[in-house]
């Protein structure tokens, strides 16, 4: 085995331990990643060495060690993503001249990482650091729409899971179901005053090397300045930021 095959293969065990919420036999990982049991036992110990998994004997599985969790608080700490980010936004306002920002999925809320304010536009209520229910803004609904089914109806298991601001938006899983699949068809998502009201959002998700939703671009205006013909150019913008920074992590693009 070269050093670069196993070293790629180090990266899938890691990344499918990362995907489960519960540790896994070596039997599962191997079969999961089509590798010979013996390959896997020799990863895993490996990785095992260098605190990057760690391996449970009474439960016969393994999990992820304290250097996996380091590794995630030094990404944390660097915000590359952020970082990234931050051009892309910079000419999404430039181009619309409407107020954008950089969100990311947090359960079921969106957490807002970067925002940049337009010349004479009102503020908003999406400043760094604060946190909406995913299923009322733009940003979520494209987050959420590039999820699997599964994990969406893990997200909102009842109704008690939906919160309203202003009385609008979905209330039931068949709702956010039905939101979602124009989501997807469209190729980007859009938001009418849930969120604060006379304000609309139209936003999409950027996706990682495995298709996941990573982080999400969103622009929003005041709904007395644009007509349903401008929203689908504020779209178009809006999905060729999302795309550049797909590009920039590796990941796949979406169509307007």
């Amino acid at each position: 085995m070269s050093n670069a095959r196993a070293a790629a293969q180090a990266l899938e065990v890691l990344g499918l331990l990362s995907r489960h919420t519960e540790p896994m036999p070596a039997a599962i990982i191997a079969r999961r990643l089509g590798l010979p049991r013996s390959s896997t036992y020799h990863l895993l110990g490996v990785l095992q060495e260098h605190g990057y998994v760690v391996h449970l004997p009474e439960e016969r599985r393994y999990g992820l060690g304290v250097a996996a969790f380091e590794l995630g608080s030094a990404y944390s700490r660097q915000a590359p993503l952020q970082r990234l980010a931050r051009p892309i936004l910079s000419r999404l306002v430039d181009e619309t001249r409407h107020n954008a920002h950089f969100a990311v999925l947090h359960g079921n809320d969106v957490l807002y990482l970067v925002e940049e304010r337009a010349p004479r536009r009102p503020s908003l209520v999406s400043d760094v650091g604060v946190r909406l229910p995913a299923q009322l803004t733009a940003s979520g609904l494209a987050l959420l729409a590039a999820l699997p089914a599964a994990q969406v109806r893990a997200l909102y298991p009842s109704r008690s899971s939906f919160v309203l601001r202003h009385g609008t938006g979905p209330t039931s899983s068949t709702q956010l179901r039905s939101i979602l699949t124009a989501v997807r068809a469209r190729g980007y998502a859009v938001e009418h005053g849930t969120v604060t009201p006379d304000l609309g959002s139209v936003a999409a998700a950027a996706l990682d090397h495995a298709g996941y939703p990573g982080a999400a671009f969103a622009v929003t205006y005041e709904e007395r300045l644009v007509d349903p013909a401008q929203e689908s150019v504020l779209a178009e913008a809006v999905v060729a930021a999302a795309n550049a920074l797909s590009r920039r992590i590796g990941g796949t693009r979406m169509r307007a």
